[in-house]
């Protein structure tokens, strides 16, 4: 059973983009037109396809809401391989089909531990779906499973208001603590994914070298349920070296500190997001060089993206 919800968040500034960079004019202008020189060919499609909204800045990424009106779609919890859940998705069609990413939550916690990342990610462009697991006590491996599930769903069985703005070959998984190392675990089953993000992550499996989805990785320095030394860290460091991936941990933040809105996440989950299912090397800026706000204790990447 689907419930579409009736509430649409306010738009904040909607942005025209032009498509075609280089017309007949220009040609004349390099003393190309009528010369039948080859390869002097007209573009009539923007660089990087997959670019959703105006140009970023620190404002635009750490704010609250984005550009995109969002609306949601709630998922019962009789559905195949989850515990159903709700997607939250830009109402626009004006800009093409969108990336999406699955989030799960953390041990004995429920989707509305990570409601917050779905009007907030979905504002800037992205079709978000926050999952309950089939159980509050399931395991990484199972969290990860069920992410992949939650994914299968959005490109087969979702409404068609948001099948229709998906991108099924964009696909990305986040979560927290078992959910984040429930998003590791899918990472490895399936790495066609664009991005992972792991949230706090915990999992009693500390090596991930077979991990070729781009990785972000966020710990916090007070986190005494799963430490950094002995989960993010490890998490990090047993990444291929190869691989596109960043550690951040939070200053003075403990375990929970995903559960609740914070612009220092949102802003660099989006920027990664941004980089790695949508292409947007506009938001490399954010990522690289590694940033210095006030609010991370450390910061490791392999910058450049």
């Amino acid at each position: 059973m689907r419930i579409r919800s009736k509430s649409v968040t306010r738009p904040k500034g909607r942005v025209t983009r032009t498509i075609g960079v280089l017309t007949a004019a220009l040609a004349l202008a390099s003393g190309l037109a009528g010369t039948g020189v080859a390869g002097a060919e007209v573009t009539t499609a923007q660089e990087n396809p997959y670019e959703r909204g105006p140009d970023p800045t620190e404002d635009s990424i750490e704010a609250i809401r984005g550009p995109f009106q969002v609306a949601t779609e709630r998922v019962s919890s009789f559905a195949s391989g989850f515990g159903g859940g709700t997607i939250y998705y830009p109402t626009d069609t004006s800009e093409g089909t969108f990336g999406a990413v699955a989030v799960a939550p953390g041990f004995t916690a429920d989707q509305g531990s990570m409601a917050w990342y779905g009007e907030r990610v979905a504002s800037q462009g992205f079709i978000v779906f926050t999952i309950d697991t089939n159980t509050r006590l399931d395991q990484p491996a199972q969290r990860g499973r069920q992410l992949l599930a939650a994914l299968d769903y959005l490109v087969e069985r979702s409404d068609s208001a948001v099948r229709e703005r998906l991108d099924p070959n964009r696909l990305a998984v986040m979560g927290h603590s078992m959910g984040g190392g429930g998003s590791l675990e899918a990472a490895v089953s399936r790495p066609s994914l664009k991005a992972a993000i792991p949230l706090t992550p915990w999992n009693l499996d500390k090596t991930w070298t077979t991990v070729s989805v781009p990785t972000f990785i966020i710990g916090a320095e007070y986190d005494t349920i799963a430490p950094v030394a002995t989960h993010s860290k490890l998490f990090y460091a047993s990444l291929p070296s190869s691989l596109e991936k960043a550690y951040m941990e939070l200053d003075g933040a403990t375990h929970f500190a995903p559960n609740i809105p914070n612009t220092t996440i949102a802003k660099y989950v989006i920027s990664w997001l941004k980089r790695f299912v949508d292409e947007d090397t506009r938001y490399s800026q954010f990522l690289c060089p590694n940033p210095s706000d006030r609010t991370i204790e450390e910061y490791r990447s392999t910058c450049p993206y």
